[in-house]
């Protein structure tokens, strides 16, 4: 099954980094996230991937043009006829990326739409290209099949940001750390979807988001698959840092590939 990952945003709240790079291109560890989230899907037998280019697109491209190259040891032969042998194998071998330049100003839903053409299964796979997770894949399209619907999102739960008063009149009673996990559920940002939902989506201006997943909504098209477990977004420098200690701690919770990093 196909996988369409949004690579095209500004990443505005985490200037400190997107100023030189696109938002999937910010490191974990010595990986963008892109790749990170790339691996998650390719764990699960998905491998074919469709990348929605826009802001810096041309730094996403150099990465995987590059990526034998980067990734490898090399011995070059100098000379009129140069030679280029590589020594080392990696896993992403048989991993098929497309990179498909979508608009610089160009919303999720009109990103969407542009590479829809690309896609010749009934159903495929949607993410963001800022977020980790360690959720089962295969579970999820499984679940959309039986429901049915145009769409299914992955409900998740993020971990509490705040403490919890308890007050009694005008006083605190008690006091409580940052909850493990908030009480209600959020779109987690990993969909199943069908290709029908192209009938809910416009031209460039179209935020997927908003009219199309109202509607979907509205018209019962839209199943939850909700998980409990890992969950986390890089919408900041400190959520940067906090996968990162994760990763160079031994602790990335969405790790669910074996091999080597």
């Amino acid at each position: 099954m196909k996988v369409v990952i949004f690579c095209g945003g500004l990443g505005t709240r985490l200037r400190e980094e997107t100023e030189f790079r696109p938002k999937p291109m910010v490191p974990i560890g010595d990986r963008p996230i892109l790749w990170h989230i790339m691996k998650i899907y390719a764990h699960y037998g998905h491998k074919d991937f469709i990348l929605c280019l826009g802001y810096k697109g041309e730094v996403i491209k150099d990465y995987f043009r590059n990526y034998q190259w980067n990734t490898s040891d090399v011995t070059l032969r100098l000379g009129a006829r140069p030679q280029i042998k590589y020594h080392t194998a990696h896993d992403e071998e048989d991993w098929s990326v497309t990179l498909v330049d979508t608009g610089q100003a160009t919303m999720t839903g009109g990103r969407l739409k542009r590479v829809l053409h690309f896609i010749e299964d009934e159903n495929f796979l949607l993410t963001y290209g800022d977020g980790v997770i360690n959720s089962d894949i295969n579970a999820s399209v499984d679940y959309h099949l039986k429901q049915k619907k145009t769409i299914t999102l992955t409900a998740v739960q993020p971990a509490g940001r705040f403490g919890d008063l308890e007050i009694s009149g005008n006083t605190v009673t008690a006091f409580h750390e940052k909850a493990e996990k908030q009480s209600s559920f959020i779109n987690g940002g990993f969909f199943v979807v069908n290709k029908r939902i192209g009938d809910y989506l416009s031209g460039d201006a179209c935020v997927l988001e908003q009219e199309p997943l109202n509607r979907l909504a509205a018209e019962g098209q839209i199943a939850a698959y909700t998980h409990t477990g890992f969950w986390q977004c890089m919408d900041t420098y400190r959520e940067q840092q906090l996968l990162s200690a994760m990763w160079s701690g031994g602790h990335a919770a969405w790790k669910v590939w074996q091999g080597k990093d």
